[in-house]
């Protein structure tokens, strides 16, 4: 998958808050339950009036990275604010070395407190709430996932369903692939409009129904990070029970919904589980590590996962022992389902659990996008600036904490299977959940991940992969975007 850039007088840091995800992320440490106070040293120079001007958000940035960048001799020197119209672009030229070196692909922004905020808690975004895929062999855009409480969803929208063309009435509908001639993918985005409550447009789309004109209008919606629908469920094959978990986000108002999961998987005495994070793009370490603690029975007190800080930061460095729970299960065997889409907290939960399964679990999809490294959060509240920071790396119990060309080479059995969007998430039909429970049953795989030995973001595609869907990514993303690829 291509990402796209995801995108001082009295400084008040109210936290610095650990997080893991797939372009930003937000928590209070590490799942520790409260946030880390800090305060910068060295203090950022004095702010001059107005307190929110250009050139002091830009300073606010740099006096950022110079004391928690992980990289400290992979940011640019010389650098002239000056040159810059915006904080982003500053930040972008500060970071391009560690860039360079695929250290940092746009992980390293300035955002906003309240949006980001209002995500993490519960989700909330605005948008037609479904994760957009494009076909550019047939020249259309595939609903990868639409999430219920949404506008696209209300629509008779969901997974599997083509968009053939997008306007903002019947009659000035475009063809996408007219769009994609005159203007590329960026035009796709364009044409879908901003994500704003009351943005209307007109959809063309194709179903197994036919192809019909659907008005959707955008509103404010909640992300429930488990579905109802297929979220957490039981498959019965051949006489044994598997189960099935599809997390969609790290966020908070999953940990209820993970304990509850998990609990019925212990009930019915469920030791095969099939983790589904295809298109699970990060999150809270803090629900990582629950996630953790949840497959931790009978390893209390060993390690999860470990941060390392910069050298002179290493005060904070930390680590996540297993907490286990009264609805912890013992896991025999995982096969956990993975694409590009598939990043940082949801990594870290892979990589966490491969020294203690070993060949007993595996990688069944394609590479995951690669990224062991974290953001801490420093807020300026008054400017409603939060900037992330790439400040530590993330490691399991044996300390593997290299897989920036993503996860598949690590484990060696991995299962190379498609992302059939004819079927259901969850369904037994579906191909990666296929060669996920053939796995768990027992049976040998035969294909292993193409791409294996190329990272996941920074490969250049095979022949044989290259008509694939990927996620459509915006090139301004919000805090929902981010950590949901493709979602608009």
């Amino acid at each position: 998958m291509n990402r796209s850039r995801w995108p001082v007088a009295s400084v008040t840091l109210a936290a610095l808050m650990l997080a893991s995800c797939g372009g930003g992320g937000g928590d209070s440490s590490l799942g520790s339950g409260g946030p880390v106070t800090v305060t910068p040293t060295p203090s950022p120079t004095p702010t001059p009036t107005p307190t929110c001007a250009l050139a002091s958000r830009q300073s606010f940035a740099k006096a950022v990275i110079d004391e928690w960048y992980l990289f400290p001799a992979d940011v640019a020197t010389g650098v002239n604010p000056g040159s810059y119209s915006d904080v982003q672009t500053y930040i972008d030229a500060l970071v391009a070395p560690a860039r360079a070196l695929n250290k940092d692909r746009f992980f390293t922004y300035i955002t906003s407190i309240a949006e980001e905020n209002a995500f993490f808690s519960s989700g909330s975004s605005a948008g037609f709430g479904v994760r957009l895929a494009y076909d550019a062999a047939n020249q259309r855009l595939l609903i990868a996932e639409a999430y219920e409480s949404a506008p696209a969803f209300a629509a008779g929208i969901d997974r599997g369903t083509a968009i053939v063309a997008i306007g903002t009435t019947s009659a000035n509908l475009r063809s996408i692939s007219a769009i994609v001639a005159a203007e590329g993918t960026a035009g796709i985005t364009a044409a879908l409009g901003p994500n704003d409550p009351g943005v209307t447009r007109v959809l063309r789309i194709t179903d197994a129904t036919g192809t019909r004109d659907v008005t959707v209008t955008k509103a404010d919606y909640a992300l429930d990070p488990i579905s109802d629908r297929y979220g957490a469920k039981i498959i019965s094959e051949g006489g044994h029970n598997y189960g099935y978990l599809n997390l969609r986000t790290f966020i908070s108002s999953a940990n209820d919904q993970l304990r509850t999961a998990f609990a019925d998987f212990r009930a019915q005495g469920v030791t095969d589980i099939i983790v589904d994070f295809r298109y699970n793009g990060g999150g809270l370490v803090s629900t990582a590590n629950l996630m953790g603690d949840l497959m931790g029975a009978g390893r209390s007190g060993q390690i999860f996962s470990q941060t390392q800080f910069r050298p002179s930061k290493s005060a904070e460095n930390d680590e996540h022992r297993f907490a286990p729970g009264s609805q912890s299960i013992a896991p025999t065997r995982i096969a956990f389902i993975g694409t590009g889409s598939t990043a940082s907290a949801s990594e870290l939960v892979i990589n966490s659990m491969l020294p203690y399964l070993g060949t007993n679990m595996t990688l069944v999809g394609s590479n995951t996008f690669g990224k062991p490294v974290g953001q801490i959060a420093l807020d300026r509240a008054e400017c409603d600036d939060r900037m992330r920071v790439v400040a530590f790396a993330t490691g399991n119990s044996a300390g593997q904490s290299d897989y920036y060309d993503g996860l598949a080479p690590k484990i060696a059995n991995n299962c190379a299977a498609g992302d059939d969007l004819a079927f259901p998430l969850g369904d037994p039909r579906e191909a990666s959940v296929r060669r996920a429970i053939d796995f768990l049953a027992g049976n040998a795989c035969t294909v292993r991940i193409a791409e294996a030995s190329v990272g996941a973001a920074a490969r250049t595609r095979s022949a044989s992969m290259s008509a694939a869907p990927e996620m459509l990514m915006s090139d301004r993303p919000n805090a929902a975007q981010r950590e949901l690829p493709g979602l608009f």
